[in-house]
């Protein structure tokens, strides 16, 4: 089998169907659906995913378990698939009409560890928006240690499909019940990947939502961030690959620590301790991050936030986020 496409459930009864049936809508030969219901307490989830099962048992089956969050739900796919290939899109996401098509050709053509891919971002009202998940577009297969900088890519795993042997060699596995699994899994695996090419087209559709996990106003967790990147480093270090990668990493770490956590912070509270944190974690871990030579290539909002960081600008920062919705 090609393809097998692992889609972890938690009360997304809302959603689910529109994920489904957006697969079922593309040429699913050679492929299988893994839906794993991990605890879902909504009385509705566990029920359609059986439902939907046994319209399609061809080509749906049905994994039930105690909650183990999203990567526990993940690794408890990959364990069960048969495919040569993962996809992981979530439950409450969709995918593009040619996608699958668009996914097994690119696998018979290169035979790359990771495949990646762009997405749309969609508001939930109709309107699409095309995103790069990728630092940049190389049909032709490359290594990381060749470009370091593809590090610099969403660390998302939703816009990946992942040779299934890659996770097997290496004993990667998602981390259960924390938040920035992709961040703690995707760097790594991109970083033992023998190969690895990206796709310009947009195959994923992410369903901005007010509930989901990223656009938590739970202020509090996210110092998680600092425990997430703590692991990476830690894991770079033990495996002799950190001077390869440490210009990348502190980009990372600007990108995801000193920006993007910091921001999420001060929309809520400019004075909050974490914001100290985020910019001592850095200085930390990276002392001369203002040199680093990606630095240069943020754009133009970053760049913007970065600048305004740097001056302990929050409550115009505050604002402009604000204003930008």
């Amino acid at each position: 089998m090609r393809l097998s496409i692992v889609i972890p459930v938690y009360n997304t009864a809302g959603y689910l169907e529109g994920c489904v049936n957006s697969i079922l809508a593309c040429d699913c030969t050679d492929c299988e659906i893994i839906l794993v219901d991990d605890g879902s307490t909504d009385g509705k989830s566990p029920q359609l995913c059986d439902r939907m099962a046994a319209e399609h048992p061809q080509l749906i089956r049905v994994i039930h378990q105690e909650n183990r969050g999203l990567g526990g739900a993940r690794n408890t796919g990959l364990e069960e698939a048969k495919g040569e290939y993962l996809f992981f899109p979530d439950s409450d996401d969709s995918v593009t009409p040619n996608a699958l098509d668009v996914m097994k050709a690119a696998i018979a053509s290169t035979h790359a560890d990771i495949i990646a891919f762009n997405f749309y971002s969609d508001d939930g009202a109709g309107h699409l928006r095309p995103m790069n998940a990728n630092h940049f577009h190389s049909p032709t297969p490359f290594s990381t240690s060749q470009r370091p900088d593809f590090l610099l890519s969403l660390p998302t795993a939703v816009c990946r499909v992942w040779k299934r042997s890659l996770f097997l060699r290496t004993g990667i596995r998602f981390p259960s019940r924390v938040w920035y699994e992709d961040l703690r899994t995707s760097m790594k695996l991109m970083a033992l990947a023998e190969s690895v090419c990206t796709l310009n087209e947009p195959l994923y559709r992410y369903l901005q939502r007010p509930g989901s996990i990223m656009r938590s106003d739970n202020v509090a967790r996210n110092r998680e961030i600092l425990d997430a990147f703590q692991d990476l480093l830690a894991w770079f270090k033990e495996n002799n690959r950190f001077d390869t990668y440490k210009d990348a990493l502190c980009r990372l770490c600007i990108d995801h620590v000193y920006i993007a956590a910091s921001v999420r912070v001060l929309r809520v509270d400019i004075r909050h301790p974490l914001l100290k944190e985020f910019r001592q974690y850095l200085t930390q871990h990276f002392p001369n991050y203002r040199e680093n030579p990606y630095l240069h290539q943020l754009p133009g909002l970053k760049r913007l936030a970065f600048r305004l960081l740097e001056g302990k600008h929050y409550r115009l920062l505050n604002l402009l986020f604000r204003l930008k919705g």
